[in-house]
């Protein structure tokens, strides 16, 4: 046995250095890339890009965010997870190069027909082996060398992938920040803008009943301020939704479990996770020995007449067990591959749930800022259609310049628009929110015989 098994090495070892990996090497595709960027800066040799994000962004707030997300982002924990199970892939590839080795035991009570049975020989006899085996398939074309190269670069492409997916955070991060800031000093520029136009209201309105001014000053005055005040809505919808972009990128605890129920995604997400979960038990069980049981019964004569005679009654029972030691499709590589993509579909899940919550938060201010919007635009309307009346009456009396006529006119034409504009989003906003929160896959209940009989 050691003779034979000095033999297979040998043998082996001589066909490994003949072997040849069949395919091309790779080779990096040659592109024409320019020497510099157009407009760049002469500023030595250090690139921008090496600086670190904290190094790149100095605020203390924006840091403390960037650092939150990438230990909590869903993301970037999914890529990891991703990085787990191409490590598993590449440990599997590599066992495929290696022979296979399994140690198996049977065991077998018989009983033969008296037809068959050697005269000396038992009725019921007893069988019992224990079996080793060693399988090698040598790679002399290179498929399983090549399988490890691919699972190697998919391995490399993963962890790269994870790198690309925080570069990609950072990014978003920084942007939902900055936003935020700029809404937030909109909002202020408004609401000051807001006081402003109401003490000059105020003012005309004084003036008007002095009657030092018209009524069209007043309307005019009263339209303006309508329009700062149509911004806010608009405004506090787009910082409620990058506030909750930004909970959901670090992302937030504490969240309702009504919707779990209602969405059909999330109920697909949960499937499969139980699906991941459930391989993990699978994966595991496939360490463990295969144990059969068989048995088999019947009759076996030479004569036709004697088959069913007692003394040519066959049967067997046997149990047999079977290890593999060494193999590329049970060892505890796959464990490792079934727990990382469970993990993974865990991490779907949460993620699925995240995003569903902000949809539900999204179309929730969305419904209540386009309503508010729509009001202060009506009341810009209302304000303009009045200031338009008022030109014109001023107007045939000799009062007014036909200029005052089209400003007014141009200015009512503009706001109608926009409240017509204003009426839709508030409509269209009940729609986000039906679907957000899980609604429209209801179907109807069939029209009973009685209500389809004229």
């Amino acid at each position: 046995m050691r003779r034979n098994l000095c033999s297979v090495v040998t043998a082996s070892a001589a066909l490994l250095a003949v072997a040849c990996a069949l395919g091309p090497d790779y080779q990096r595709p040659k592109e024409k890339i320019p020497a510099a960027y157009r407009f760049e800066p002469a500023a030595g040799n250090d690139s921008f890009a090496d600086q670190g994000w904290w190094q790149l962004y100095q605020d203390p707030t924006l840091q403390s965010l960037i650092r939150e997300a990438l230990d909590n982002n869903l993301d970037v924990r999914i890529a990891a997870a991703r990085i787990d199970q191409a490590r598993a892939i590449l440990g599997s590839t590599r066992l495929q190069q290696l022979p296979q080795i399994s140690a198996s035991a049977d065991a077998q009570r018989a009983r033969t027909s008296v037809d068959q049975r050697l005269p000396g020989v038992p009725a019921i006899s007893n069988v019992f082996l224990v079996d080793g085996s060693l399988s090698y398939e040598f790679d002399f074309w290179g498929k399983y060398r090549r399988a490890t190269e691919a699972t190697r670069a998919g391995l490399l492409a993963s962890q790269y992938a994870k790198q690309d997916v925080m570069a990609g955070l950072v990014s978003s991060v920084a942007t939902a920040y900055f936003t935020l800031l700029t809404l937030d000093e909109q909002l202020a520029i408004t609401q000051h803008t807001m006081g402003t136009r109401q003490k000059f209201v105020d003012l005309t309105q004084a003036q008007h009943e002095r009657g030092t001014v018209s009524g069209l000053d007043v309307a005019t005055a009263q339209a303006q301020l309508a329009i700062a005040q149509a911004n806010v809505p608009e405004l506090q919808r787009q910082i409620g939704i990058s506030e909750d972009q930004l909970s959901v990128l670090l992302p937030p605890a504490g969240l309702p479990s009504s919707l779990l129920e209602r969405r059909p995604d999330l109920r697909e997400a949960e499937q499969n996770l139980v699906t991941a979960n459930a391989n993990v038990g699978v994966a595991r069980a496939n360490l463990f020995p295969t144990i059969t049981l068989t048995a088999a019964g019947g009759s076996e004569s030479s004569a036709l007449s004697d088959l069913f005679r007692g003394p040519t009654r066959t049967w067997s029972v046997a149990g047999g067990l079977l290890q593999p030691l060494l193999s590329s499709q049970r060892n505890l590589y796959q464990v490792d591959l079934a727990n990382a993509q469970k993990r993974q579909a865990l991490l779907q899940y949460q993620q699925s749930i995240l995003t569903a919550f902000r949809e539900v938060s999204d179309a929730l201010i969305a419904r209540q800022k386009y309503a508010e919007f729509q009001v202060a635009q009506q009341a810009q309307v209302d304000a303009q259609r009045k200031a338009n009346t008022i030109a014109l009456a001023r107007y045939r009396v000799g009062y007014s310049s036909y200029f005052d006529v089209i400003n007014a006119d141009r200015d009512l034409f503009t706001a109608e628009l926009s409240l017509s504009a204003a009426h839709l989003n508030t409509l269209l906003s009940l729609v986000q929110l039906y679907r957000a929160v899980g609604g429209g896959w209801q179907t109807p209940d069939p029209p009973s015989a009685s209500a389809r009989t004229p």
